[in-house]
């Protein structure tokens, strides 16, 4: 890669010769700057021997950096046929390392296009961000790690702590399979077009196994129940839910004032393996 680089079209000219306009209800914000991209590729740390899975290639500038590191394979998911077609030049120069994959991101079987061991490195559409990072996340035995970038409030939500204004049930599902590490932000004046909110890279590492042993089907069920009245006590939420509530509240150790904001993954757990029944 670094032997062609000085001869592949700017990115700038990639967009104009392809006539590359960024799709809305595909979530397109095609980032311009390599120095971004080189630094998100840092971010996931050593990459030799390992195959890259790139989500939503755009104009191709992520996937650059990608191959110039030294990942084994890079598999690059689009749905947008004009940004397939403008990957041509990367994909005639590394046919060895470079596989697109034309498909919708959330309905692939990831482990029928790449192979362990396996990272995910991408500028994910914000429409679909989330979702993606919450089927990443249960794939222990695909992917060592997933550094993406979001919106900086979904980042923040992700690695938020309890009793805190982003904590909810993203926090405490990503934190209990998984290491959430932010990066860096990303400001809206490198991409194109500028979207309306600053962004965040963050590295997820999956857990080999959850943070606490329990049912994470329970735990999501707690969550949803909790949170859908979070601004109401526990002990109100779950009043006409439970029986002898505040015998099992006692014996869980959870304070019946308290909102959901304030309860701890633990708490979450506990609560989830005691009361729900699936």
């Amino acid at each position: 890669m670094d032997k062609i680089s000085n001869i592949l079209p700017s990115i700038s000219e990639i967009i104009k010769r392809y006539k590359l306009i960024p799709n809305k209800k595909l979530g397109q914000n095609f980032i311009l700057d390599t120095d971004i991209t080189d630094r998100i590729v840092l971010s996931a740390g050593n990459l030799k021997g390992v195959n890259v899975l790139e989500i939503g290639s755009g104009a191709g500038t992520l996937t650059r950096s990608l191959l110039a590191s030294n990942a084994e394979k890079v598999v690059a998911v689009e749905m947008d046929v004009n940004c397939i077609k403008a990957l041509e030049t990367l994909i005639t120069a590394n046919v060895e390392r470079l596989k697109v994959v034309q498909g919708d991101a959330l309905k692939i079987k990831e482990e029928e296009v790449i192979d362990y061991p396996a990272k995910v490195i991408a500028n994910l559409p914000y429409n679909i961000g989330t979702e993606l990072v919450l089927k990443w996340i249960t794939k222990t035995n695909l992917f060592e790690s997933i550094t993406v970038m979001l919106q900086k409030e979904v980042v923040e939500r992700m690695s938020a702590m309890p009793s805190t204004t982003h904590y909810g049930r993203l926090s405490i599902i990503c934190q209990l399979l998984c290491e959430v590490e932010k990066k860096f932000d990303v400001e809206a004046h490198h991409f194109y077009p500028p979207p309306k909110v600053t962004s965040s890279i963050v590295t997820i590492t999956p857990r080999k196994e959850p943070l606490y042993n329990a049912n994470i089907s329970k735990v999501e069920k707690m969550t949803q129940i909790l949170f859908g009245q979070r601004r109401k006590m526990v002990r109100s939420i779950l009043k006409n839910k439970v029986q002898n509530l505040e015998s099992v509240l006692e014996e869980l150790n959870i304070n019946p004032l308290a909102r959901p904001e304030n309860l701890t993954l633990k708490n979450f757990c506990d609560l989830g393996d005691k009361i729900i029944s699936l």
